[in-house]
């Protein structure tokens, strides 16, 4: 095993329980591999993947991690084209009666931390991902953040880069200071980017 400083990026969709409960099974077998799909394919930064859990994908990057501005605009990049799949697939099975609930209960929110030793296993032709700040970063999709989709960065990860960098201002984001306190993890601080305003943007065409 190899223990390596690595960047973790979790894509989770949100509203995941709530689709499948409201659609039939035959819609959402289509519709959620689609979306993980163009997820997965959205990746330009040459993040690799661990795993992919049912509604997310686990990306990770060893090594020399991108600039903050290249990630968050990856991030960015996720999201819209995660958009645009979902008005493409109310499109496309907009014969069956749930397809227009298909981009008003689905959702996108991203994770991202950074843990100076993360476990590297290799387990049939993935690399399995283990150690606390694995944990630490899927705890933190569990947090106290009152809008469904954001881009959460741990604090963890933001202390890797210059204070410059840190205050660098991105004509479509705005940084909120949020944190949550787990019994074993101890008080965990991020700051995340509030996605339900990008949405509105005209770079996103529901059409």
């Amino acid at each position: 095993m190899k223990a390596l400083p690595t960047l973790l990026c979790i894509p989770d969709i949100s509203g995941f329980t709530q689709f499948m409960s409201k659609t039939d099974f035959e819609l959402s077998s289509k519709v959620i591999p689609s979306l993980l799909n163009k997820i997965v394919y959205s990746n330009d930064i040459g993040l690799k993947i661990s795993e992919i859990e049912g509604d997310a994908v686990l990306f990770y990057k060893t090594g020399d991690l991108p600039s903050l501005k290249d990630l968050l605009n990856q991030c960015k990049f996720f999201y819209t084209e995660f958009y645009k799949q979902l008005y493409a697939l109310k499109k496309r099975h907009q014969g069956t009666e749930a397809a227009k609930i298909i981009p008003e209960v689905l959702g996108l929110k991203i994770i991202l931390h950074y843990g100076e030793e993360v476990g590297l296993v290799a387990v049939g032709k993935r690399i399995k991902l283990i150690g606390e700040d694995v944990i630490t970063a899927h705890r933190l999709l569990k947090n106290n953040i009152p809008e469904e989709e954001y881009i959460l960065i741990s604090n963890d990860l933001l202390s890797q880069f210059s204070e410059e960098e840190v205050n660098i201002q991105l004509e479509w984001a705005l940084f909120e200071k949020g944190l949550i306190k787990e019994e074993h993890l101890g008080k965990i601080e991020f700051h995340y980017i509030d996605l339900t305003r990008v949405q509105k943007g005209s770079f996103i065409d529901p059409k």
